[in-house]
């Protein structure tokens, strides 16, 4: 207690002494590649390491192709080159005009510098914020640029923002830029370019940019029908009728229905995918279902979208992004002083699309009247259903016995973790007990469920409200009405690797199918994988002093020094790796299920070295014979095939497996 009176009385109030000094000297400006490296999150969102597709290294990928590109709309060069090396180092060759190279140390290290300002040159292009391949050059270890113009090269090179070498020489090549960058190791820690993500993007730009080719990896991208092979390679469903394919003077559409449920849209503004929509994707949502009303003079909005799968492309002069990362489109104009983005977008499809339906009554509007009457006959079934379920719903927000929350949540605009949340989906108490208590309660909430969930498939909306797990998983998710509110960004289902566990999986992954697909296109669903085996010695009896070294490097300062060195074995192959680095005669344990590791140990499988096996799903994959296959009745087909691919496992002890290897090797 005396200490403690002696604390306060020395401390600066108390004892009356001034506050640290706030002079001229305090004040800093940081250059523009500093202020750029200090304040990244400001300038491409977040940092990642290459997992998902918002992370920052595809960012500075896209800001290099989206001048390119811009030279491309501008009807200069119809081929981009794209180099990714190592899955580390990326190289873009264009064949437009090049960079002026009078102003190519302004145009990549200074910001607010750029040709876009002035409309004349770069009439509808993407970035016109004078940022993106500055925020490319500060964020790189290595970063190059060079111009090809009138038979000169000018080379710059920058490290880290700063330049490095700066040369002109005669040129023949053909005219054009080509940049060459490494994101920083440093801020993008353990990063690699995953090639699915990239190729995603580039086809992207290639269905916007009809004509353009896009080489990656040596492997030729292009596209001949724009947003119609859009939808054609991202739709998992079969079309109700023939995808409805529109274009006009800066505007091009796609749609079609399907039996899945919800609505499915993909929009574009100058090339760029606004994953979040935005004013042209309300537009869109608005005059389609509008036009469609008016047409058949009746129907509701929700039951004319229900199962719309559709694309819409705008191309804007001097768009306004809500966000530096340019997902979502803020403008309310075509262009300043222009007509309304909200009129353009209507008059085109009111037009447009009620002549195509007059035309195309047979092969068109009847199968689109038909899905509409089944969309509004099984809203009206499900009228009473659905109006309990909310109500219970509304009583589970309070008290949802079978969810463990946590405090941040991804429909948190603003908390800079919101990105971090994620829900595990566990199997039983046992397990979600074993989660709850090592969880991260500020990111991590667990819905536990009991015993198997009932198999959704060939069942309608209606068991969602009917079932009260599956109206409290719902609740839970916050996905009703679309996945605008979703409340984690990850969905994990936790289940044991047995028999049981991998049923269960397939059931809850059949209800998103079924229900939210969604859900897993937009990459939110995984699995959690879990060890198989624990593999651990006394330290003093481990051989390999190496790897005693490198288990004491990875603890954490909470960790208490053990007398063991423990490995957790996710594989038969790592089982054995870690028997060979544990020896001699180490101690190894069976998990059987999630409920046998002790919170303790299972913190380490859901913190940073958690891993996940994201559910994705393909162009190929068709949704819904696949879930026919797996999940509908007994075919015959499903019990060839079992019988075809049995494994039939031999518990051999060690002993006699080794005398059997030996003698397979005489």
């Amino acid at each position: 207690m005396a200490e403690e009176l002696t604390d306060i009385v020395n401390s600066p109030s108390a004892a009356g002494q001034q506050p640290v000094e706030y002079t001229d000297d305090n004040i800093r400006h940081l250059s523009d590649m500093e202020h750029v490296r200090t304040r990244p999150g400001m300038y491409i969102g977040r940092l990642g390491d290459g997992s998902l597709p918002e992370d920052g290294i595809y960012v500075l990928l896209k800001e290099v192709v989206d001048n390119s590109i811009d030279e491309f709309k501008m009807n200069a060069g119809d081929r981009i080159e794209i180099d990714i090396e190592d899955e580390l180092r990326v190289s873009v060759r264009d064949y437009g005009r090049g960079i002026p190279q009078g102003k190519l140390v302004e145009a990549v290290s200074v910001l607010n510098t750029g040709g876009k300002y002035d409309s004349k040159a770069f009439k509808k292009s993407v970035g016109l914020n004078g940022v993106g391949v500055k925020a490319v050059n500060a964020l790189s270890a290595r970063f190059e640029v060079k111009s090809y113009r009138e038979g000169k090269v000018r080379s710059l090179v920058f490290e880290r923002g700063q330049l490095k070498s700066d040369k002109t020489e005669p040129s023949e090549d053909e005219n054009g830029t080509y940049i060459f960058f490494e994101p920083d190791p440093t801020l993008f820690k353990n990063y690699r370019f995953h090639s699915d993500i990239v190729e995603t993007m580039l086809r992207n730009y290639t269905y916007l940019n009809t004509g353009l080719a896009i080489m990656y990896n040596g492997r030729r991208i292009i596209s001949r029908h724009g947003l119609k092979d859009l939808l054609t390679d991202n739709m998992t469903v079969e079309g109700l009728y023939p995808i409805v394919h529109m274009k006009g003077e800066d505007i091009e559409i796609a749609f079609t229905h399907t039996n899945q449920y919800g609505e499915e849209y993909y929009s574009f503004v100058n090339g760029q995918h606004t994953t979040q929509g935005g004013t042209h994707q309300t537009a869109f949502k608005e005059h389609i279902a509008r036009t469609i009303k008016e047409f058949f003079g009746k129907y509701e909005y929700g039951d004319i979208r229900n199962g719309l799968v559709a694309a819409i492309a705008l191309n804007v002069e001097e768009p306004v992004f809500e966000s530096q990362t340019k997902i979502k489109l803020g403008s309310t104009q075509m262009a300043p002083g222009g007509d309304s983005i909200n009129k353009y977008v209507g008059d085109f499809l009111k037009t447009n699309v009620d002549n195509y339906l007059h035309i195309h009554k047979e092969d068109c509007a009847d199968i689109m009247e038909g899905k509409i009457k089944e969309s509004e006959r099984e809203r009206k079934a499900m009228a009473g259903v659905t109006k309990l379920a909310r109500e219970r719903a509304k009583k589970a927000n309070l008290h949802n016995r079978k969810l463990r929350d946590c405090r941040i949540h991804f429909c948190d605009v603003k908390n800079e973790r919101k990105e971090e949340s994620s829900i595990f989906i566990t199997e039983g108490d046992s397990a979600s007990g074993s989660i709850t208590k090592s969880r991260d309660v500020n990111t991590q909430a667990v819905f536990s469920l009991r015993g198997k969930p009932l198999n959704s498939f060939g069942l309608t909306k209606k068991v969602v409200y009917e079932n009260e797990e599956f109206n409290l998983l719902q609740a839970a998710l916050d996905i009703e009405d679309g996945l605008d509110s979703l409340r984690y960004n990850k969905v994990i289902v936790a289940t044991d690797a047995d028999v049981d566990g991998m049923h269960i999986r397939l059931l809850i992954i059949t209800f998103f199918l079924q229900f939210f697909p969604d859900l897993i296109k937009k990459g939110h669903v995984y699995v959690l994988q879990t060890p198989l085996f624990r593999v651990r010695n006394r330290r003093t009896k481990i051989k390999n002093k190496e790897i005693v070294k490198a288990a004491d490097e990875k603890r954490t300062r909470q960790e208490k020094k053990s007398d063991f060195i423990t490995l957790y074995c996710y594989t038969e192959e790592e089982r054995q790796q870690a028997i060979h680095d544990l020896g001699p005669d180490p101690e190894i344990t069976r998990f059987k299920g999630l409920g046998e590791i002790s919170p303790d140990e299972f913190v380490h499988f859901i913190g940073p070295d958690m891993r996940l096996e994201q559910v994705t799903l393909h162009k190929n994959d068709q949704v819904q014979k696949l879930l026919a296959y797996y999940m509908g009745k007994n075919t015959m087909e499903r019990q060839n095939f079992i019988i075809d691919n049995l494994v039939i496992e031999e518990d051999i002890p060690e002993e006699d497996a080794d005398v059997r290897k030996n003698h397979l090797q005489q």
